[in-house]
């Protein structure tokens, strides 16, 4: 799939749905508009999507969204494996990955690369710039430290005004982070995200979502278009 790579004046930003672990939860998601399904293949993650099921969601929706896949750390022949066997359209490494390790991923799998960053200060931000990635995501950093082993579904926000720093303008950006119904419009108008990313703010448990939280959260997704000043 292609498609242009910055937001157009007046649209609402796409929207990629993560922490799917089964084939309804995607198919809705598609159903409503996502541009991306994310699916985790991280140990520590309680939405964490076996191969199994996420070899029937990338059968039944390829060509149909883009299909990501979550991982942290992992090595790269686990990520060329997984991209050929389940024919992932883009890779979300959240981790501690380098920007040459970034580099040869796409290289090694052609899919392309979202680069996260958890983000709790200006620093942080910074840090996107060393990565000539097709994506940059920002995330939340977990504040309380038994849930600072996770990656990314912490259900925090973090400040937005942080991203000022940021300078990579012509690199797409994704916004994470606690977002939901509530806050996701605010969040669109302020940041102008190219898309916006939501897994806790959707769901009923972790790794299933709530149906009325999803269809919602598209609501505001598309109300925040109105807005944004042409």
């Amino acid at each position: 799939m292609s498609e242009a790579h910055q937001r157009t004046v007046g649209s609402p930003p796409r929207v990629k749905i993560c922490g799917i672990t089964d084939l309804d939860d995607a198919e809705l998601a598609v159903e409503l508009g996502a541009w991306a399904i994310g699916m985790v293949f991280y140990g520590g993650s309680p939405r964490r999507c076996s191969t199994e099921q996420a070899l029937r969601i990338t059968t039944a929706l390829r060509r149909r969204v883009e299909l990501c896949g979550v991982f942290v750390d992992a090595p790269l022949d686990e990520l060329a494996r997984l991209t050929e066997e389940l024919g992932l359209t883009i890779l979300q490494l959240h981790g501690d990955e380098g920007p040459s390790f970034c580099a040869e991923a796409r290289r090694r799998t052609g899919a392309r690369v979202i680069k996260a960053i958890q983000v709790a200060g200006a620093g942080d931000v910074r840090e996107l710039e060393r990565y000539h990635v097709d994506f940059h995501l920002a995330d939340a950093r977990a504040s309380a430290p038994a849930r600072q082993n996770l990656r990314g579904g912490t259900g925090e926000t973090f400040d937005w005004s942080l991203l000022t720093e940021r300078r990579s303008s012509a690199t797409p950006l994704i916004l994470s982070g606690g977002l939901h119904q509530g806050n996701v419009a605010q969040a669109a108008e302020r940041v102008r995200p190219y898309a916006v990313d939501t897994a806790s703010g959707t769901e009923r448990a972790p790794g299933h979502k709530d149906e009325p939280k999803l269809r919602a959260f598209f609501a505001a997704v598309h109300a925040s278009a109105a807005a944004v000043p042409a």
